[in-house]
């Protein structure tokens, strides 16, 4: 009678355990990561090895099992989109990847995603998700500078800070986030700015705020229109127009504009120097360019600062549009969505505005 009573005692604690574990597993957030290779999922040959690896080569189960605090944090599944470095990473990419985090917004059973990439063009289709995916859940891009088996390595507690705003209400309707070195910023505004160090990802506006040790911390809100408040819908977008961009710099020849115009482009971003100057030999060809049909935009390659309209060259006279404060590469993935709307100059130099 004793062993019997022991054994429905152990029963009976196994069971509240089990119950207590499953209680405690709906209480948590749900938080699905979106894997598409880059860094974070990169190894090196040695520990030593920071700036020398292979970039995309662990797949997102073994990141969420090299990460047993995140059970913590959320419950999380994960998803291999692609495995692909982020340098290499095409307009149907981001297409793909873009309409994939949509559904899973749509999901009740999902409260918020987090999307490891490269940092190389992390900034780029974190603005793509910015501009395209209508809901006001959590959706986070992180990245890592140093591989997974370095000394060091900075992608673990980037994950986990990602996973941690994801799965925050407090960070809902705040557009797509970036986390990087405890820093939580914008999608539209933040650039990588150094190639080597941890702390790459920078926005001369400011960060959002700050995350450490699972809480964050807020200090600003974006303005710019985004998500909910978009008038883009990625599940409306099918394929993206072509846009390239040609840069300025001293002694710039036309080869490079001429031989994109004649490629079959819908718009050309124009990086130039300083205020987005343009180069007096180059001013007629990009008016011919723009008689020709092919949208203008006016960017400057300076990393801070934004190009004003009609200052630096009569926009308003050669029908050209300036791209505010973004950067080339972030002036073509608006254009390019834009381009998905209107062509009339007016109505895009008002995005370029708002967005």
């Amino acid at each position: 009678m004793y062993i019997a009573s022991r054994f429905r005692n152990l029963a009976g604690a196994a069971a509240l355990l089990a119950a207590s574990a499953i209680a405690q597993a709906q209480a948590l957030p749900n938080v699905m990561i979106l894997a598409t290779g880059g860094t974070i999922a990169g190894a090196g040959a040695s520990a030593a090895n920071s700036a020398t690896y292979s970039a995309a080569k662990v797949p997102v189960d073994k990141l969420i099992a090299g990460l047993p605090e995140l059970s913590k944090l959320a419950n999380v599944r994960g998803e291999q989109v692609f495995q692909v470095a982020s340098e290499s990473l095409t307009n149907d990419n981001l297409l793909t990847l873009a309409k994939r985090v949509s559904a899973l917004a749509k999901q009740s059973d999902v409260d918020g995603i987090v999307i490891t990439h490269g940092t190389d063009t992390l900034e780029e289709t974190a603005y793509f998700l910015n501009l395209t995916v209508r809901t006001d859940k959590p959706i986070v891009v992180v990245g890592s500078m140093r591989p997974s088996t370095a000394l060091s390595a900075d992608g673990p507690l980037n994950l986990l800070n990602a996973v941690s705003v994801a799965a925050s209400k407090d960070a809902r309707g705040k557009g797509v986030l970036v986390t990087m070195n405890d820093e939580i910023q914008s999608g539209r505004d933040v650039s990588k700015a150094v190639n080597i160090k941890t702390e790459a990802f920078k926005s001369q506006w400011g960060a959002l705020g700050m995350v450490v040790e699972g809480r964050n911390y807020w200090f600003r809100a974006p303005v710019k229109r985004h998500t909910m408040q978009s008038e883009f819908d990625i599940d409306r977008i099918d394929t993206l127009p072509p846009v390239e961009i040609a840069m300025g710099y001293e002694g710039v020849a036309p080869t490079a504009i001429t031989a994109l115009a004649g490629s079959g482009i819908k718009a050309l971003v124009h990086g130039g120097t300083g205020n987005g100057s343009v180069a007096d030999r180059i001013v007629p060809v990009l008016q011919k360019v723009r008689g020709d049909g092919v949208i203008v935009v006016r960017s400057s390659r300076v990393p801070d600062g934004f190009v004003i309209r009609n200052a630096e060259q009569p926009d308003d006279k050669y029908d050209w549009v300036v791209a505010h404060d973004l950067k080339p590469q972030k002036a073509r993935i608006l254009a390019m969505v834009a381009l998905t709307k209107t062509s009339d100059t007016k109505e895009l130099q008002r995005i370029f505005w708002e967005y």
